[in-house]
């Protein structure tokens, strides 16, 4: 009975923890809709309204009477984190083609599903291997659209950067696992020391240009709210208390996904490589979570 429960609880979270793949398939359309926005004053705007996100929910939630305050060393190494990687982003787009350097970048998924077998408790299956490659296939397909790329010597700094990004995002993804007992609100604070670090580094780095219509406001807002706000809440907590691997492998839905909506608004056209595309990396997340859809069917013992 008590495994039946923990493996209940462990779906539920495993759940609440994709809903940031989807929320991030939002991510280049509303991106797209902020106008000229600079990346940093974007992180900045975007992060704050984030934190706000937090507060707002940690406001309404019900506390468990010995949860702890965030330290601050767990704030800023966070936080630290969370901004590293996407400054990590911003410079390798600006010193490597996008195409190559969004491939790059995006082998996160794949290097959680691996290296989380170094986690206590996780093991890797060959079917989370299988299922993340053809979920990075996919990602390829969507990428180049079915043209492929070529490397670029001249931009060796870029792929490095995006490399960085990449197993940046691993570590923060997979420490927080580690540290399960350090209570999803530190995320608070992660987007409050992001916000910060952004708001220096813009005002080093770039001149401010502020949203000029309603529509560029309101993809701001829409980016604080979902892919730059409660998605790192509810990536956190799927990261601590669902299936690793599953989350990793099923997260190469967010390039697909966010496809279809650029297709959807007119920002993107269809091809047949979208398709072949939406097969792969749907076969690779139903592998990739092949003992929790088994488990699911198993006749229930009286």
């Amino acid at each position: 009975m008590g495994q039946n429960n923990d493996n209940t609880h462990k779906n539920s979270a495993t759940i609440i923890g994709f809903t940031a793949v989807l929320m991030w398939a939002l991510l280049a359309l509303f991106t797209d809709a902020t106008g000229n926005i600079p990346p940093f004053q974007l992180a900045c705007m975007t992060f704050f309204i984030g934190t706000l996100v937090g507060v707002v929910w940690n406001l309404g939630r019900k506390k468990p009477a010995a949860e702890k305050p965030v330290s601050l060393r767990v704030a800023l190494a966070g936080g630290g984190a969370l901004f590293a990687y996407h400054a990590l982003y911003f410079a390798a787009l600006k010193n490597a083609p996008a195409v190559e350097a969004s491939l790059i970048a995006y082998l996160w998924p794949l290097l959680i599903v691996v290296c989380s077998a170094l986690l206590p408790g996780e093991k890797l299956g060959w079917h989370h291997i299988i299922g993340a490659l053809a979920g990075f296939t996919g990602t390829i397909l969507i990428v180049t659209g079915g043209k492929g790329f070529t490397i670029d010597p001249d931009a060796t700094l870029g792929y490095a950067l995006a490399f960085a990004a990449a197993f940046t995002w691993t570590g923060y993804s997979l420490i927080s696992r580690k540290f399960a007992d350090v209570p999803t609100k530190s995320v608070i604070a992660y987007c409050a020391v992001t916000t910060v670090l952004a708001l220096v580094a813009h005002l080093i780095f770039e001149k401010t240009i502020m949203p000029d219509s309603a529509v560029e406001w309101m993809a701001v807002i829409g980016l604080g709210l979902l892919p730059v706000g409660a998605a790192f809440y509810t990536w956190d907590f799927g990261m601590k208390r669902g299936d690793v691997q599953v989350i990793g492998a099923s997260s190469y839905a967010a390039p697909l996904l966010s496809t279809i909506i650029l297709i959807a608004f007119g920002s993107a056209l269809f091809s047949w490589s979208i398709v072949l595309a939406c097969l792969l990396i749907t076969f690779g997340a139903m592998l990739a979570a092949k003992n929790i859809i088994l488990r699911g069917k198993k006749p229930k013992h009286l």
